[in-house]
């Protein structure tokens, strides 16, 4: 096997003279071997077997071109490879028969494609990408791949069709662009196991069965998603990042539904970014490394307890690999209470009506200098608040002392065909170290917005609102599309942006996690869904989080290890213990 692998983005080298220039600096082409060539189609391609590493090319054009020396303890041959000088995939999950498997890893590392093959979607070629005739298709080559393991029987037993698979795949929005018809019929048509009536109990879908799936929310369609694949009859039920688009009471009833489908002949196997409810739902997980948009690796399996403190560690010692520089470091108790400072802002008997929907804040305040997470539902009008305080929402009631200046980042992106640079002339001429280097934005700046991820566009998103000369930053969701070390990266930078420049942050997200590792105060948002949303607070951490807590009725602790919040299972001894003690939040 190579020593190391080149990436190309061809579609990103689109001047030939340029293509040429690359090829012309290779000391291993100039020695009369041929290492970089242009094929007949006109693609650069790196043969990885000559290349020597020198790293030349990558500097000539850092945007297009990879090339990465392979982690040592890794000896075996990929399970697929999308094509010469493309992304490769090494290794494959293992699902469980009676426990949720979860897998956790960056963006671009392949954790997609990884379940897409158990889910029969890609044949994998076990990286010989060229192979035309292929008499071993599907399970057959990873059969033979996987010999000797535990995978081996698996994959028999899926090559044979003893085990069936129900997919739920990563990209919901797109199912009502293929799927035509009401909510109930669709359920009911896809309804293999009778379980229709409990999984739309569960799932909270009974208000909308009467609806047609062109119409409703991706919070909604998720949830839909969801109870589709759930209701398949099926031996390993899949689920590609279930959680998107859901806010915390429904991510917690999607957990319980999804943790009830493994039995003693039926696994559970998920991506998941939001690392409590993954902590809380699965018994094992698999952390995904290599590097974004080149290689994945599928590490060994791990108890969900230690995987993820590895996985926040950035060490595998058992592979002996270190896929992170940094370990990420949570406080050991909850915030202190927060300054008593400067008041920058406060609010008095504020009211909105919007059609059917009322809300109400009674009192509060901001400081400077702090930042302010903000909890609840959807459809209870905390967009609408932060509208408000930033002045999008013109008339309301109630009175506010809004002397500061608003920079607000709403809840959904638009793209266009503008430049990243353009967007981000203020950020990049005054904030390199606070805000273009954590966030990572500095590949992105020739790029246009509409050609970037969801990840992308949020990372741009978030940098262009703190950019700006502002008391007061709004950012509606901004973990929303970022891998789970994304957003410990970006709750991070904001901190830091608040405390060195003494300005406030209100942030508005459905991580439990994000939000306890990014706030000094907590806003809790009650009431019913589209009827009546109260604003509640500003509280210290401790009282705000028992507040919400008590509303959904959990209990969290602290990780010995890692420090980091972690979800009681429901009944145990702690949980009860805390319930009674009524100190829900670490205890």
């Amino acid at each position: 096997m190579a020593k190391r692998i080149a990436i190309v983005f061809n579609e990103k080298l689109k001047d030939m003279d340029k293509k040429k220039h690359i090829q012309s600096l290779c000391p291993v082409n100039r020695s009369g071997t041929e290492c970089i060539k242009i094929d007949g189609s006109g693609k650069l391609l790196i043969d990885e077997l000559t290349c020597i590493g020198c790293g030349i090319c990558v500097k000539a054009a850092p945007e297009a071109v990879k090339v990465i020396n392979l982690p040592e303890a890794l000896d075996n041959e990929p399970v697929h490879r999308y094509g010469e000088n493309q992304f490769t995939l090494y290794n494959l999950p293992t699902p469980m028969f009676g426990k949720v498997v979860g897998i956790v890893g960056v963006n671009g590392i392949g954790k997609s494609t990884a379940i897409k093959v158990l889910a029969g979607l890609i044949k994998p070629n076990l990286g010989d990408y060229n192979k035309k005739d292929v008499k071993d298709e599907g399970f057959d080559v990873l059969v033979k791949r996987f010999r000797g393991s535990e995978s081996q029987t698996f994959f028999e037993n899926m090559r044979d069709g003893k085990i069936k698979v129900s997919y739920k795949p990563q990209h919901v929005d797109m199912i009502s662009k293929q799927i035509k018809g009401k909510i109930g019929d669709i359920l009911k048509k896809v309804d293999e196991k009778n379980g229709f009536d409990n999984a739309v109990e569960m799932l909270d879908l009974k208000n909308i069965l009467n609806n047609d799936i062109s119409t409703v929310s991706g919070g909604e369609l998720q949830r839909v998603a969801i109870a589709a694949a759930a209701l398949k009859k099926a031996n390993l039920y899949i689920f590609d990042e279930p959680t998107s688009y859901l806010d915390i009471k429904q991510r917690l009833n999607v957990a319980k539904f999804m943790k009830s489908l493994a039995d003693e002949n039926t696994g559970v196997l998920l991506v998941e970014h939001d690392l409590i409810i993954l902590d809380y739902m699965t018994d094992l997980v698999h952390i995904m490394y290599g590097n974004e948009g080149a290689f994945g690796v599928v590490s060994q399996l791990k108890s969900t307890k230690a995987g993820i403190n590895i996985y926040l560690e950035g060490y595998l010692k058992e592979e002996n690999v270190r896929f992170r520089d940094h370990a990420i470091k949570f406080q050991e108790k909850p915030p202190k209470e927060g300054s008593k400072g400067n008041v920058l802002v406060s609010w008095k008997n504020v009211g909105k009506k919007l059609d059917n929907f009322s809300l109400h804040a009674k009192e509060g305040n901001l400081f400077r200098g702090e930042t302010v997470g903000v909890l609840g539902e959807n459809g209870i009008g905390k967009t609408t608040f932060v509208k408000i305080l930033a002045g999008v929402i013109k008339e309301y009631d109630g009175e506010i002392d809004e002397k500061v200046v608003v920079s607000y980042k709403p809840q959904y992106l638009e793209a266009s065909d503008d430049l990243v640079m353009s967007v981000l002339y203020e950020a990049v001429r005054k904030y390199e170290v606070q805000l273009v280097r954590p966030l990572d934005l500095k590949p992105l700046l020739m790029k246009k917005l509409d050609e970037l991820s969801g990840g992308e566009l949020q990372r741009v998103a978030i940098a262009a609102c703190l950019s700006k000369d502002a008391g007061l930053y709004l950012l509606d969701e901004p973990s929303a599309y970022l891998d789970a070390e994304q957003r410990l990266i970006i709750s991070r930078a904001i901190r830091n942006f608040m405390t060195e420049k003494n300005t406030t942050a209100i942030i508005v997200d459905h991580d439990l996690l994000f939000l306890d590792y990014i706030s000094e105060r907590l806003m809790v948002f009650d009431g019913r869904p589209a009827v009546e949303g109260n604003a509640k607070g500003p509280y210290e951490m401790e009282e705000g989080m028992n507040f919400f807590l008590k509303d959904v009725s959990i209990t969290f602790r602290r990780d010995e290890i890692s420090k980091r919040p972690r979800a009681n299972k429901p009944g145990s001894q702690l949980d009860r213990e805390q319930k009674s003690s009524g100190k829900l939040y670490y205890g």
